[in-house]
């Protein structure tokens, strides 16, 4: 079964997130992911944000801005892209985790 870190490795490797992408790793945060998972996914959105990474976004993919003046509608959709990476990363942190993700006391 495929990983989350192994989605974001690709993606940061191609400069690309595609939909199907971005929902395989939904599907993985509600069944299986660990840390090195949310360690990937806060390096998947630091370059999605940076503009390392490019998102297909479900609700904007043929989004095109008509002016290059128009920087505020970029400046708001890459932070509505983060935000979106962002309440994903939250979900999984709030998340019931696998015990053996978990470190143990007193070993």
């Amino acid at each position: 079964m495929i990983a989350i870190k192994d989605i974001v490795q690709k993606a940061l490797a191609t400069g690309y997130l595609s939909a199907k992408a971005e929902n395989q790793i939904h599907q993985l945060l509600q069944t299986n992911y660990d840390s090195e998972d949310l360690d990937a996914l806060i390096i998947l959105q630091r370059s999605v944000t940076a503009g390392e990474v490019k998102q297909e976004s479900r609700r904007h993919k043929n989004y095109h801005p008509l002016k290059e003046e128009d920087n505020s509608s970029n400046i708001k959709l890459a932070y509505q892209i983060a935000a979106e990476i962002a309440c994903v990363a939250a979900m999984a942190l709030t998340m019931q985790h696998h015990t053996h993700d978990q470190p143990s006391v007193g070993t």
